[in-house]
């Protein structure tokens, strides 16, 4: 029944419907009954009718013109899409096409700005600090305030320290730049540093300068330490002088010699010739923009010959003096003592050409030649005094370690209370061991040394976590082609601190593919029960480098733990100890390896054997004529000098009994699996898998290595 009244009233509403379209512009006005029911007949219309019931209201019949044009010529016009919910359905296209998953590579992490250096200097204002550095004025008032300075204006100057503080605390690298001015300045000895191949005679040569016997206290009779002196020549004059070890092991040393000297001393014998530190010094030179006078030694020696090597020194680009250059040559000899008052005008003759003077008034600035720990007044540092005055009871803060000046002896051995410019200083009183090349630096008061003190080995971890995180990220992925090397700790004793970081760089070239050296600790003085533990507990062994034997107790310690102590005093048996260590040590690579050879003389064949026994067999009887062959081994088929198959022997006889091995010369049969198809003249090989271990190779000029 109530459907029966639905379709009514869509009739009666498609008929009035109808009948309102048709009267609609005469008829406005209708009763509230037609227009609900006109209504409700357009709900129920059909969708079909061709006549549109939505009215399009246009700005201008232009616009109206051109909606209908696009219309007829079936254009499709940007119309608006209603959008009732809050995301619109995105059109679905093609399928993504199906692949393997690859996994992102780990991006390498890009320098930041930790790498940045920050040039300070004396007097520098908060508004300079913040464009050197790029930081805003008011972080660095923040970091004022937490360090304990009060700044009232951004224009206010800050002290040196302050302003290294600030940079530590900001992440970047700090660079001083100490101001030359100064009320009283007055010419200084030149910093003359002795440089060359070791056993060219540098130390000889020194010796025969200063009337001493140096060479002799020296462990196998080469430097391996850098000392410094002042020697007094016979016109009056003072020259200051830096003896640098020649072993390929003391690169480092030279370099550090390089950076803090005036002048270079370059030392080549007569007889050898320009070698590879020969060469290693003249860069070292260069790169410190120092000017360098040859000294010829062991021209008293009857294969000497000055002009090779002048001829070497020229092709190596260095301009002589006797070609028109700037180099001055002399020929000396230490042993007979001549041609040593001619070094010295030359020498003097290139200070006067540079005009050295420096800073007398003021603090001091000194940089560190070596270091070392004593057993009864601490740790020792020698020092290069560059400017200022360099007092006793200062306090001084030395790379990341701090402390009060107690004592300043001279090189002889005598006290002194201050030392100045180009005099080498040893320095009491530190509570730490510094690094050798460090800056000495004078500060105000206790509070502030410490300040910096702590300052900076806050930014040494950082650094050091920094570099290890950037080595971890570089090896999250190590190839599949290059095998897992073995590691080997080791840790480093040495005498003084110049000679723990020469002999730890020297392991370091030990590296190989399959060996990985890791020093786990350095440090100074003799092996302690502390090392002891350490070692036992990284399974490492422990090199001691001119150092004193450790007690009983530390030994009988080491033995029981299996902990391995290596004690030497010559830098030539320690590498050449520890590289047969490291071969001992590195797992090695299997190798295939021919063990013999034999040729087939004739050939055999075993017929009707039963279905137990197998098919039938060939055997090829062959005579040893290289080596030896073992039936456990691979045999390899060649042809005519090619290899036709690979296959292991299943039975090796001689003389109708089983045998495992048959030796050059003997006749023997042989069967190999899966293989029937011999000829007469087939050479047939014995392969066997070798390990091959590394190989440590040192050459004339002091240079090692491990070769795979």
């Amino acid at each position: 029944m109530a459907w029966r009244q639905i379709l009514k009233r869509s009739a009666n509403a498609r008929v009035v419907a109808s009948k309102s379209l048709k009267y609609a512009p005469s008829s406005i006005t209708t009763s509230a009954e037609s227009s609900s029911s006109c209504l409700q007949g357009l709900r129920y219309h059909d969708v079909s009718m061709k006549v549109s019931l939505i009215r399009c209201f246009h700005a201008s019949p232009e616009l109206l013109a051109r909606r209908r044009d696009e219309d007829s010529f079936g254009l499709k016009t940007a119309r608006r899409e209603s959008n009732k919910g809050k995301f619109r359905k995105r059109e679905i296209g093609k399928p993504p096409v199906e692949a393997a998953y690859v996994p992102p590579k780990p991006k390498k992490t890009i320098k930041s700005s930790q790498d940045k250096t920050v040039d300070i200097f004396e007097g520098m204002a908060v508004v300079e600090l913040a464009k050197q550095s790029g930081a805003s004025i008011t972080t660095l008032q923040d970091i004022l305030v937490n360090v304990g300075e009060k700044v009232d204006s951004e224009f206010e100057p800050l002290s040196i320290d302050v302003a290294e503080l600030v940079v530590m605390e900001l992440g970047f690298n700090v660079r001083r730049i100490h101001s030359s001015e100064g009320t009283e300045i007055l010419p200084r000895p030149p910093v003359v540093t002795v440089m060359g191949h070791v056993d060219h005679g540098k130390t000889s040569l020194l010796d025969a300068l200063r009337q001493t016997s140096l060479v002799a206290k020296e462990a196998g009779g080469i430097t391996q330490h850098m000392g410094a002196f002042v020697v007094g020549m016979s016109t009056g004059a003072s020259i200051t002088f830096l003896d640098t070890p020649g072993h390929a092991a003391f690169s480092a040393m030279r370099k550090r010699g390089a950076a803090v000297t005036d002048i270079v001393v370059l030392v080549v014998a007569a007889d050898d010739g320009v070698m590879p530190q020969t060469l290693e010094a003249i860069a070292h030179a260069n790169a410190a923009n120092v000017p360098i006078v040859v000294a010829i030694n062991k021209c008293d020696k009857p294969a000497a010959d000055p002009e090779r090597v002048k001829n070497q020194l020229g092709a190596e680009g260095l301009e002589l003096e006797d070609w028109g250059g700037k180099v001055q040559v002399v020929e000396v000899s230490a042993v007979k003592k001549t041609g040593l008052d001619d070094l010295e005008v030359a020498l003097l003759l290139q200070a006067e050409m540079m005009n050295l003077k420096a800073r007398v008034d003021g603090p001091a600035q000194a940089y560190v030649v070596e270091a070392r720990l004593d057993k009864g007044r601490g740790p020792l540092t020698t020092a290069i005094v560059k400017a200022g005055t360099l007092v006793c009871g200062q306090h001084v803060v030395v790379g990341h370690e701090w402390g009060r000046i107690r004592a300043i002896r001279d090189m002889v051995g005598k006290s002194t209370d201050k030392a100045r410019p180009a005099m080498p200083v040893e320095i009491e009183g530190l509570k730490g061991l510094p690094m050798a090349g460090d800056d000495i630096i004078v500060v105000d008061s206790e509070e502030r040394a410490r300040m910096l003190s702590s300052g900076r080995k806050k930014k040494f971890e950082k650094d050091r976590v920094r570099k290890i995180n950037e080595e971890r990220t570089e090896n999250l992925e190590p190839s599949e082609d290059v095998p897992k090397r073995a590691e080997m700790p080791v840790i480093v004793k040495a005498d003084v601190q110049g000679t723990v970081q020469a002999v730890t760089d020297a392991l370091k070239t030990l590296n190989s593919p399959q060996l990985f050296v890791n020093v786990v600790h350095v440090g100074v003085g003799s092996v302690t029960q502390s090392d002891v533990d350490l070692a036992q507990a990284c399974g490492a062994c422990i090199v001691g480098f001119n150092v004193k034997s450790p007690p009983t107790s530390v030994s009988q310690a080491a033995t029981q733990a299996g902990i391995k102590i290596l004690m030497h005093s010559i830098i030539y048996h320690l590498l050449d100890d520890f590289g047969n260590l490291v071969v001992d040590k590195a797992p090695g690579t299997f190798e295939t390896q021919v063990a013999g050879e034999a040729e087939v003389l004739n050939i055999f064949e075993l017929k009707g054997r039963s279905k137990a026994k197998g098919d039938d067999v060939k055997i090829a009887g062959c005579r040893v004529i290289d080596g030896c062959f073992t039936r456990s081994s691979t045999m390899r088929l060649l042809r005519s000098g090619e290899v036709v198959f690979e296959g292991s022997c299943i039975s090796l006889k001689r003389e109708k009994q089983d045998v495992d091995t048959v030796a050059k010369g003997n006749e023997c049969g042989l069967v190999i699996r899966d293989w029937h198809d011999f000829q007469v003249g087939d050479i047939i090989q014995c392969l066997e898998q070798v390990l091959v271990k590394p190989k440590f190779i040192s050459s004339e000029s002091g240079t090692v290595r491990i070769e795979c």
